[in-house]
């Protein structure tokens, strides 16, 4: 399998249940992702501009391929209400197979 093709899930924090929402259905109706699941309720603790904050969050469980990462990056980043959105990728390096075929052939759609 080349590298295109790798499965990636990818993390992305959202401010509230509309942006995670908005964010979510955008990525997948431009075939950038195959899925995106929300998880409500999450509790982040960060520094920011020298200030230790909290804040409730969605986080977003973005699914898509090595191929489609940087315009998936680029639109996240047009789109995300934050001035620095979070945007890790981690390669998936097992899974049920038939899922994993799926995911990649979403990302043509």
């Amino acid at each position: 399998m080349s590298d295109p093709d790798r499965v990636l899930l990818c993390y992305c924090t959202c401010p509230n249940p509309a942006s995670a929402q908005h964010l979510a259905e955008t990525l997948v109706r431009e075939s950038l992702a195959a899925c995106v699941n929300r998880i409500a309720g999450i509790q982040s603790t960060y520094r920011w501009k020298g200030e230790v904050t909290s804040d409730s969050e969605e986080l977003l469980l973005i699914k898509t391929t090595a191929g489609q990462f940087e315009a998936l990056k680029e639109r996240l980043l047009a789109v995300h209400p934050y001035e620095l959105p979070e945007l890790i990728a981690v390669p998936v390096e097992r899974g049920h197979a038939a899922y994993l075929e799926w995911v990649r052939a979403a990302g043509g759609d």
